[in-house]
C-alpha cells in the first residue's frame, strides 16, 4: 500500500518566544515492513541550526534551534511510504517459557529485546498490571494468543475518552480510570506485558482511517497514533515483534505507518522542546493519511537515504 502522510504542527505565542530548541520524531521508519520513498520537513521560520541524527533505537530524529524572536512556529512533515502486509506468526512459544528465556542467566546469549522488559519513565512494572493481565495468561498458553486476548480485553474494558487524560498521565492512573486515548491504552498494555516479565515496546505512527461511505475524507481529521508490540522469540533464529493495537482491537497491518519505537511516549514524542518566552501559546496539530494514488505526491524523486 502506498500512503501519503501530512503532519502539520503550529504554535502561536504570546508574548513572542525569544529563543527555542526543539527535537522532532517525524520521519517514518525505513525497514523490511515499510519503505520510506520520500520525506520533506519544512520549518517556518527557518531555523538557525538544523541537523538529523539516529537515536539508540534506530529512529531518525531532527534537532533545530531558533535563536531569534518569533511569534509563531510551523513544522510540516510530508512523507510517502510503501507498506506491506505483516504475516501472522505461524507459532509462538508459551509465554512463561519466553519469560524464562528473557530472564538473565549467567553465560546465556543476550537478546537485545530484553531491555524492553524493564520499567520506563511512563510505564512502571507493578502488581496491578500483572493482576489485570493474568486472566489472559494461563500457564503454557502461546504468547501471541495470550497477547491478542489481552489486547481485546483492554479494547472492551477501556473507554476511549480524549478529555480523561493528557500526555503526562501515568499508565497506572489510566489503568485505574479505565479511560484514555491511544497513548494510554498502549502504555497500559506495555505495563501488563512487562509486569509479567515480557519484552514490549511502544510504537508511534499513523493509521489510515476511512470516512463513512459516501462521505469525503476530512483533511486534518486524522491524528498520530500509538500501539504496542510484544516480542516473540524463536528457537534458533531471530525473534520478531508482533504489533497490536488495543485502541482498535487488531494487529497493525499495511494501513499502519511506523514513525518510531521506544520504551514509551517519552522516547518518541513527535515534537518537544525548550522555549524562552511565550508564556501563553496555542497549539494546533493536523494529520492526514491518504492513499498516495489519490494525491499529487509521487515517488519520482526519493529523498531518503539508507
Amino acid at each position: 500500500m502506498l500512503l501519503h502522510v501530512l503532519h502539520e504542527t503550529s504554535y502561536r505565542y504570546v508574548p513572542a518566544v525569544r529563543t527555542a530548541q526543539h527535537m522532532v520524531h517525524l520521519k517514518p521508519a525505513h525497514n523490511a515492513r515499510q519503505q520510506l520513498l520520500d520525506h520533506r520537513l519544512v520549518i517556518d521560520p527557518e531555523p538557525a541550526r538544523h541537523n538529523e541524527t539516529v537515536d539508540v533505537y534506530g529512529n531518525t530524529r531532527t534537532f533545530f534551534s531558533l535563536q531569534f524572536s518569533h511569534e509563531a512556529l510551523r513544522v510540516t512533515a510530508e512523507s510517502l511510504v510503501s507498506t506491506t502486509a505483516v504475516p501472522e506468526p505461524a507459532t509462538s512459544l508459551p509465554w512463561d517459557d519466553v519469560v524464562e528465556r528473557i530472564r538473565y542467566h549467567r553465560r546465556t546469549h543476550y537478546d537485545p529485546a530484553s531491555e524492553f522488559a524493564f520499567a520506563s519513565p511512563y510505564v512502571p512494572r507493578d502488581k496491578a498490571f500483572a493482576d489485570y493481565a493474568l486472566p489472559s495468561f494461563p500457564a503454557g498458553r502461546p504468547l501471541a494468543e495470550a497477547a491478542r486476548e489481552l489486547m481485546h480485553r483492554i479494547y472492551e474494558d477501556f473507554e476511549y475518552e480524549t478529555t480523561a487524560t493528557d500526555v503526562n498521565t501515568p499508565a497506572l492512573e489510566a489503568l485505574a480510570l479505565r479511560k484514555g486515548v491511544c497513548q494510554d491504552l498502549a502504555h497500559v498494555m506495555l505495563g501488563c506485558l512487562r509486569s509479567l516479565g515480557l519484552p514490549a515496546r511502544y510504537v508511534s505512527g499513523y493509521l489510515l482511517t476511512h470516512p463513512p461511505e459516501g462521505k469525503p475524507r476530512l483533511v486534518g481529521s486524522d491524528a498520530s497514533h500509538a500501539w504496542a508490540a510484544v516480542y516473540l522469540p524463536a528457537p534458533g533464529k531471530p525473534g520478531e515483534w508482533l504489533d497490536l493495537d488495543p485502541t482498535n482491537d487488531r494487529p497493525a497491518g499495511e494501513d499502519y505507518v511506523t514513525l518510531a519505537i521506544g520504551r514509551d511516549y517519552s522516547d518518541v514524542s513527535p515534537m518537544r522542546g525548550v522555549i524562552h518566552g511565550g508564556a501563553n501559546h496555542r497549539l494546533r496539530v493536523a494529520v492526514t493519511v491518504t492513499p498516495a494514488e489519490n494525491d499529487g505526491m509521487t515517488a519520482a524523486a526519493p529523498a531518503m537515504t539508507e
